[in-house]
Parts: structure tokens; C-alpha cells; sequence
């Protein structure tokens, strides 16, 4: 019986070749090839990648035997996650291959900026001894704040801790409980920046956090601080820090990610008081042969058929048919939950009501926590690891079945508390022989709408002429709404809008609209289409 042919379109480490093991045949190519590439696709089970190596719908399509896209490293711009998932190829990475990487990385961006290394460096190469010139700072007893706690920033705070730094740090999700094991402090994002002599950003880049460090977030900080960022280009307004660091707002800044890479300009890497680096969060070696072994055990496991730990797109292993297509509605109901928690996390609940009751929907679960996750953690979120990220964070979660569906054949609840106490809950459904996605519950109110890309989700006292007022202030700001649905329990009483529009909202508009129908929630949330 012929061996699976496993591909490998790109120089990866000897030790990834010994992790795939004797069983696989295993093949090598260009990626950079367009032509070599596709060819060799042509009867490849499996093909491991780092970034060079375009995965598109195109190379996807060429590949009729292809089982799994091995990404050999965390980011997946160059994999087409729709059209993998679409064809039945699982899409596997290394989400934590490069975690101490980065943490380090950091670190040393720290240290660079607090004692002028990389400038101290060129003035002395340049055959110049001006030591007056590059008078530091110790980090003794100052302040570092860490913005995202997740496992990035809780390996940057056990380091830090030897410096005898105070490390405080704003993340709306993590417990009081987990920043008191950390030795952090949690704060408001405004006092955070108010106290902080450093700054490091950890967070996802998704379009609540993009710019989230702007123009008025540099005004609070001290003209001491300094800012790192070496999670995602975009998190800082890099043109506002531009701004902040030549009018002297703050003192300096270390940068290894930006917007577009290489930069279009040299706004920021022109400027003498920042450190810039390449993006080199990940390149070291530990980081690519651990990303190597990973993606190579991970293979394994999916040309067996097993699950995989970092599956992106499909839990792999065996699913019961009836049960697989309400994965991706699961995933999208957890994005919606987490677009509707603004706090920190204590329980969820997946509850599973109707005949799927009677299957194994186990996946369920975890596909509900990677939903959640996805849009709380600047890691990349697997259907193993989301379980793990919710123990860290002390949240307790359960899966309970009920085969009594009252309105629909079946309906997936996604029902949490937060820490505060307070409920949040969202429930969906697949509907007709397209198994059409639908949300059909929110917070207790009954709904029915096709899943979107954007929503809106308002919560007000009912009274006449709501309507008109947010619908004039959307449409003046040329906002189109696809979908409506308004929901109450009584008449005066508190009702839910929830509107499916066309584009992104801006937060000033939905403030807009929160003062005018004095609405005690205003929320856009976004979902992604894969």
C-alpha cells in the first residue's frame, strides 16, 4: 500500500523531517515555484508551509488528495481558510511555537529603549565615545503595564518580575483571581497608561482593538514612558505615535510589527528615539523548529484521522455527519457571546436542545470556546487549546444536552456569567434544507435572523419612535441595515433590536446612538465569514 505523500514547500528544520516519522513519503518543492508548486500538489496528502508558500483557493483546488495545510509558524495570511475548509482540508499551525520568542523579544525592546542600546551601539561604531549622551534608566521599582494578559503577557510578567518591576495590567477578560496568581495588578485601561513607565501590548488584532493605542491614549501616558509593541502591526495609531514620539509626548518607542510590512515609509523608523526590528517575534531557532515538530506531529495526527490539537478550520476525528454542519454556527454563536460579555468570564454553559441531543456533540463545546476566545486572546485559538485558555482564566464551562426543542428541531445555547454576576446568552440554529445559520435568541429575547457579518445589538426602554431615531442616524451616517428584528416581553417595558448591517459601525456612531435613544447597551459585533 502506497505511503501518504507529504509535502514540504519550504526549508524547515531536520527535526521536522524526524517527527513526521518513516511512515509518510515525503517530497520537497519550491513553494516560491508557482508552477513546481501546483504540480506537486497534484497527488500530495498533506504540504507544510511557512509564509512564502501560497496556499490559495487555486493551489487548494490543484490538489485533489490534499488532507491538511501545515502552517509552520502562527500567522495564516497566506492560507485561504475558507476555500481549505470548504474542500475538506483540515489547516493546522503552531499557536504557541513562538510564545517565549516574542515574550523575550519584548524584553529586550525594554531594556533596549530604558538604557539606549541600539543607539549607543551606532554612535560608538561610528567611532564617537559619548557616554553622557546615553544616560538610561533602571527598571527598578518602575511601572510596566501590560495590555492583554493572556500567555504572552503572563510569560513577560515572570520575567519581569526579576527586575523588581511592578507589573500592572489591563485585560477586560482575565479574573481578579488569575492576575492576583500573576503578581499583576489589574487596572482601567486609562490608569494603566496614567501609572505605566513602560507599555506593552498583547492583544488580537481584530476591529475593536485596531488603533485601540491612539492620539488620546498617548496623551494620558507620562513623557518618561515608553511603548512597546511587538504583538500586531495596527494595535497603535502609528501615525499618532509618530506625532507622540517627535513632540516629545512620550520618550521613546520599540516597534517589531506595523501595518504594512516592510513599512511603506519611514515615519517611525527614521525617528531617533525608537528601536525598530523586522518582525522578529518568531525568528529565532527554538521558535521554527518547534513550529516545524509541531506542525509535523500534527499531520500525523490528521492523515490517522485523529484530532488534531491545532486544528484552525475542523476538530477533526470522527464527527457524526448531522452533527458537523452546526460547527461553524457554534464557532460564530461564541464570537457573537463574546461580542456581547464585557467583563470577565466565571461560567459558560453550551447547552445542545433536540435531536442532536442524542449524538456526540462534544465539539460543540470546544468549537463554542474557540469562537469566544478567538476575539478575547492574541494567540491563535485551537479547538484544544480553547479549553485550556478557559481553565486559565478560572471559567468553569459545562456541555448539557436536552432532546426537548420546543420551536426548532434543534437550537444551540451559548449562556454565560460573568464575573459581576450578570447573564449573557446566545442561541442559533440551522434552518431548511440549506441548513440556512440563524440566531434566534439573545439575551433572553426571541429572534430570528440569518447569521452576518455585522450586527448591532440594542437594548432600550420600548417607546414610540426609537426606531426612526437610530434609523436616521445610521442612515445619515450611510450605514445601510439589511436586517431588523425588535423584541420585547411587554409593552413599555425594556426591548432588544438587533440589526444586521453592511459595514462596520464606527464607536462614535454608536455612542451617537446610545445618547439618543438613551439605551443602556449599544454594541456592534462582528463575526467572521469562515
Amino acid at each position: 500500500m502506497a505511503k501518504p505523500v507529504v509535502l514540504i514547500a519550504e526549508e524547515l528544520s531536520p527535526a521536522t523531517v524526524d517527527a513526521l516519522g518513516p511512515d509518510f513519503e515525503i517530497r520537497a518543492v519550491d513553494g516560491t515555484d508557482r508552477p513546481a508548486l501546483l504540480a506537486a500538489l497534484a497527488d500530495a496528502d498533506a504540504v507544510l508551509v511557512r509564509s512564502a508558500t501560497r496556499m490559495d483557493a487555486e493551489a487548494i483546488a490543484s490538489a485533489a488528495h490534499l488532507r491538511v495545510i501545515a502552517r509552520a509558524g502562527v500567522g495564516l495570511d497566506n492560507v485561504d481558510l475558507p476555500a481549505a475548509t470548504e474542500a475538506g482540508v483540515m489547516v493546522v499551525n503552531a499557536p504557541t511555537s513562538n510564545i517565549i520568542s516574542a515574550a523575550e523579544l519584548t524584553i529586550g525592546h525594554i531594556l533596549s529603549l530604558a538604557r539606549h542600546i541600539p543607539a549607543a551601539h551606532a554612535s560608538l561604531a561610528r567611532g564617537e565615545w559619548k557616554r553622557s549622551s546615553y544616560t538610561g534608566t533602571e527598571l527598578y521599582e518602575k511601572t510596566v503595564g501590560i495590555v492583554g494578559l493572556g500567555r504572552i503577557g503572563a510569560l513577560i510578567t515572570a520575567r519581569l518580575q526579576a527586575f523588581g518591576v511592578r507589573v500592572v495590567a489591563y485585560d477586560p477578560y482575565v479574573t481578579a483571581s488569575r492576575a492576583q496568581q500573576l503578581g499583576v495588578q489589574l487596572l482601567a485601561l486609562d490608569d494603566l497608561l496614567a501609572e505605566a513607565d513602560f507599555l506593552t501590548i498583547h492583544m488580537p488584532k481584530t476591529p475593536e482593538t485596531t488603533g485601540m493605542i491612539g492620539a488620546a491614549q498617548l496623551q494620558r501616558m507620562k513623557r518618561t514612558a515608553y511603548v512597546v509593541n511587538v504583538a500586531r502591526g495596527g494595535l497603535i495609531d502609528e501615525r499618532a505615535l509618530a506625532d507622540a514620539l517627535r513632540s516629545g509626548t512620550i520618550a521613546g518607542a520599540g516597534i517589531d510589527v506595523f501595518t504594512s510590512e516592510p513599512p511603506t515609509d519611514d515615519a517611525l523608523t527614521s525617528l531617533p528615539n525608537v528601536v525598530v526590528t523586522p518582525h522578529l517575534g518568531a525568528s529565532t531557532d527554538e521558535a521554527q523548529e518547534k513550529a516545524g515538530v509541531s506542525v509535523a506531529r500534527s499531520v500525523r495526527l490528521a492523515l490517522e484521522g485523529e484530532l488534531v490539537p491545532d486544528a484552525v478550520n475542523v476538530a477533526g476525528g470522527v464527527i457524526d455527519p448531522y452533527v458537523r454542519p452546526g460547527i461553524p454556527l457554534v464557532e460564530k454563536l461564541g464570537q457573537v457571546f463574546s461580542g456581547l460579555a464585557d467583563g470577565a468570564l466565571a461560567r459558560i454553559d453550551v447547552e445542545v436542545h433536540g435531536e442532536l441531543a442524542g449524538y456526540d456533540v462534544a465539539v460543540y463545546k470546544l468549537a463554542a470556546l474557540k469562537g469566544i476566545f478567538s476575539r478575547i486572546v492574541g494567540e491563535q485559538v485551537s479547538y484544544v487549546n480553547a479549553p485550556l485558555l478557559a481553565e486559565q482564566r478560572g471559567v468553569a464551562v459545562r456541555l448539557v444536552t436536552d432532546a426537548v426543542s420546543e420551536e426548532y428541531r434543534n437550537v444551540i445555547t451559548i449562556r454565560g456569567t460573568l464575573g459581576d454576576g450578570r447573564a449573557v446568552s446566545v442561541s442559533g440554529t440551522l434552518t431548511g434544507p440549506k441548513q440556512v445559520q440563524k440566531i434566534v435568541e439573545i439575551h433572553g429575547y426571541d429572534v430570528e435572523l440569518p447569521m452576518s457579518d455585522h450586527f448591532v445589538v440594542m437594548l432600550y426602554r420600548d417607546r414610540p419612535g426609537i426606531v426612526a431615531v437610530y434609523g436616521r442616524e445610521f442612515g445619515d451616517a450611510g450605514i445601510n441595515i439589511a436586517g431588523m428584528q425588535i423584541a420585547r416581553r411587554e409593552p413599555g417595558g425594556e426591548a432588544l433590536s438587533v440589526l444586521t448591517v453592511d459595514s462596520e459601525v464606527p464607536a462614535t456612531l454608536l455612542e451617537t446612538v446610545r445618547v439618543a435613544i438613551e439605551a443602556r447597551l449599544v454594541r456592534e459585533i462582528d463575526v467572521d465569514a469562515g
